[in-house]
């Protein structure tokens, strides 16, 4: 098919032969009317034709149960993975719509640092969790030198703002460092405007889910 995802696995799945048998008659043009009353006398007749087409008299009941739990089985599988697939392409489009923004909006920070906030944001944006923690799960990871507690405590007036729908603080800051290169900035610069950023990279989110 051409619009078979290129990641689904399907190697590893041997259709039996009562599995062939079945899908060859499936294919198989039909000149017969299905008796979808199955009341009708006829219709006994027509399934019981059927039933010789895929020879089921050569299988024991065990190995039909065994035959249809396994195709059960398969058919599991292969949605599952559909839906891995799904899952992961609406992650990445989320991820490159984010990070265009983030890039459209903060010419201050490196690409490379806009793409890392962009990935986390989109990764703990659904998570349980306050909106400090999520601010600084956004940023941990380009701070290392920087305790967790220490972080929370720089990160409180973003999530202030950021459950009051105030905007000053993300616009005070990097109205501050926007003409500035980065290299050339403090630590603490540094960290403000990467939680900054975060903060507004989560916000863009929430508005874009509503």
């Amino acid at each position: 098919m051409k619009n078979q995802p290129k990641d689904l696995n399907i190697v590893n799945i041997v259709p039996s032969n009562l599995d062939l048998e079945f899908i060859e008659a499936l294919l198989e043009p039909e000149d017969a009317t299905y008796p979808w009353n199955l009341a009708d006398e006829s219709s006994e007749a027509y399934f019981q034709h059927l039933e010789l087409q895929f020879g089921l008299q050569d299988f024991t009941d065990a190995e039909l149960i065994t035959s249809a739990d396994n195709f059960y089985q398969n058919l599991d599988i292969i949605w599952d993975q559909v839906s891995v697939i799904e899952n992961n392409n609406i992650s990445k489009n989320t991820v490159n719509y984010l990070q265009s923004a983030l890039q459209n909006a903060f010419s201050v920070m490196p690409e490379v640092l806009l793409t890392a906030i962009a990935q986390k944001a989109a990764e703990v944006s659904i998570l349980e969790k306050s909106a400090s923690e999520k601010l600084v799960e956004c940023v941990q990871a380009l701070l290392p030198s920087w305790e967790m507690d220490d972080l929370l405590v720089l990160a409180r007036p973003f999530a202030y703002a950021m459950r009051s729908s105030e905007p000053q603080t993300l616009i005070s800051i990097i109205r501050d460092f926007e003409h500035r290169d980065w290299a050339n900035l403090s630590e603490i610069e540094q960290v403000k405007i990467t939680l900054a950023i975060a903060d507004y990279a989560l916000q863009h989110l929430s508005k874009s889910d509503s």
